[in-house]
């Protein structure tokens, strides 16, 4: 497709755990488990900021789509592994960029649903990185069959962000890595971040190239998160926790669940939140006081990027610091961008 005055491409590297679609070659992978993890290059065309809201994705009534009006597909293919670490290495080379962003999606989203999400969160944050999409075999559905058959799914990933992670930090073209989980996809990041730990020593952590996980919107149990944290020491990134009181998918999960608050939708003020999240170091941004009339809480993080971009300064102008001991570093939210996003400083 060509390209259009005014658009931005934006190129995305992903590693799956899905199986190649048999019926449809345009879906490239569909909801269901591979046995071997996939890679793919795809461009994605965001169209011109002046025709679209900032924050939302804008979906073509019919394909192939107007890139004018709407994200399109530049180009898409399937790679082999070797060819993903020289695609890396090319960009690194031709942007001058060494930072890589690690986005792992959460429930009900297609392959395509990841790929454009994650293009607008890179073009509407401004952060200069390398995107990698880590996409599991979520059917794309809402219901609660497919919610549960997500949930293993991403348990059955979980290994395979762990090698993904560990692949990354091997290139020499990539200076720093940084992981964004979204709702159930923090379960999948949560646990490689706790089988990374298991695995790692005292040289692999002073000289580990992962340093940052910014969870947003975590459909995790509380009491899990505790217990993996507690299993992770010192042996983890600094982390950033992105939570909303309001967020109706994470209240229907907490039913599902047994009542057990879901790590996404705690009050970090509220005791015993308050005391554990500061004596693990745990940076918290409560998006729930910037609500607006029919937002979607799941996705404040990534929809209201300028309000979420002064929480996150005014954090930091308060002399908060996510440096494991407090001594006024910059913040990890800052080395991902030099420029204000949201996931910027």
């Amino acid at each position: 497709m060509a390209t259009v005055e005014g658009t931005s491409l934006v190129p995305i590297f992903a590693a799956t755990t899905r199986q190649r679609s048999t019926t449809d070659p345009g879906e490239m992978f569909s909801g269901e488990r591979a046995a071997d993890v996939s890679y793919a290059a795809i461009t994605v065309s965001i169209p011109p900021d002046a025709s679209r809201k900032i924050g939302e994705v804008q979906w073509p009534a019919s394909l192939p789509g107007d890139p004018r009006l709407n994200f399109t597909t530049v180009s898409a293919g399937y790679i082999d592994k070797p060819t993903f670490a020289t695609s890396i290495a090319a960009y690194a080379k031709q942007t001058g960029r060494s930072k890589v962003l690690v986005f792992v999606h959460g429930f009900n989203n297609r392959f395509d649903d990841a790929v454009y999400r994650f293009a607008q969160i890179v073009h509407d944050s401004k952060a200069p990185v390398i995107p990698v999409l880590f996409t599991w075999p979520s059917r794309g559905e809402l219901r609660l069959r497919a919610y549960t058959y997500d949930r293993e799914s991403a348990n059955y990933s979980r290994d395979a962000l762990e090698s993904l992670l560990s692949t990354l930090a091997t290139y020499p073209s990539v200076a720093e890595i940084s992981l964004l989980a979204h709702s159930m996809g923090n379960w999948v990041a949560l646990e490689a971040l706790r089988g990374r730990s298991i695995r790692q020593t005292a040289a692999s952590i002073k000289n580990d190239k992962l340093k940052n996980a910014l969870l947003v919107a975590p459909d995790v149990d509380v009491d899990v998160f505790r217990t993996q944290i507690e299993r992770m020491g010192a042996a983890r990134p600094r982390i950033a926790l992105f939570v909303s009181q309001d967020d109706d998918a994470l209240s229907l999960s907490k039913t599902i669940w047994g009542d057990v608050p879901r790590l996404g939708d705690i009050d970090p003020a509220q005791e015993p939140y308050r005391t554990e999240l500061g004596r693990d170091k745990i940076l918290v941004f409560d998006l729930t006081r910037i609500a607006t009339a029919g937002d979607d809480a799941h996705d404040r993080a990534f929809s209201d990027v300028t309000s979420v971009m002064g929480m996150i300064k005014q954090r930091l102008s308060q002399g908060q610091s996510m440096s494991d001991h407090g001594t006024g570093a910059r913040n990890p939210l800052d080395q991902i961008s030099d420029q204000a996003s949201a996931i910027g400083k």
